[in-house]
């Protein structure tokens, strides 16, 4: 196995890896921009207030875009087995 084959699966990895986590991720982060803007209006200064609506928006977010993670991990897993078996051919 060459470098550059090596390096062509790292970087889709990690491109795929970035892909999967965005969505949680981005609504993490819009849920406590949001109570840190109220938070800010109301000067309720409480650090625990933000652990539920984010653990429920990445919940919301795992159910809605879980299909399209799944598909995603397995069509990059069909590729990758179909480099190892042109490979050992």
């Amino acid at each position: 196995m060459s470098p550059e084959i090596v390096l062509s699966v790292f970087s889709e990895a990690l491109w795929l890896a970035i892909r999967m986590v965005a969505p949680m991720l981005l609504m993490a982060m819009g849920i406590g921009l949001i109570i840190a803007i109220l938070q800010a209006a109301t000067q309720v200064q409480e650090q625990t207030m933000t652990f539920a609506p984010k653990l429920i928006g990445i919940a919301v977010a795992l159910l809605i875009f879980g299909p399209w993670m799944m598909n995603q991990s397995m069509d990059f897993m069909k590729t990758i087995f179909e480099r190892v078996s042109q490979i050992g051919m």
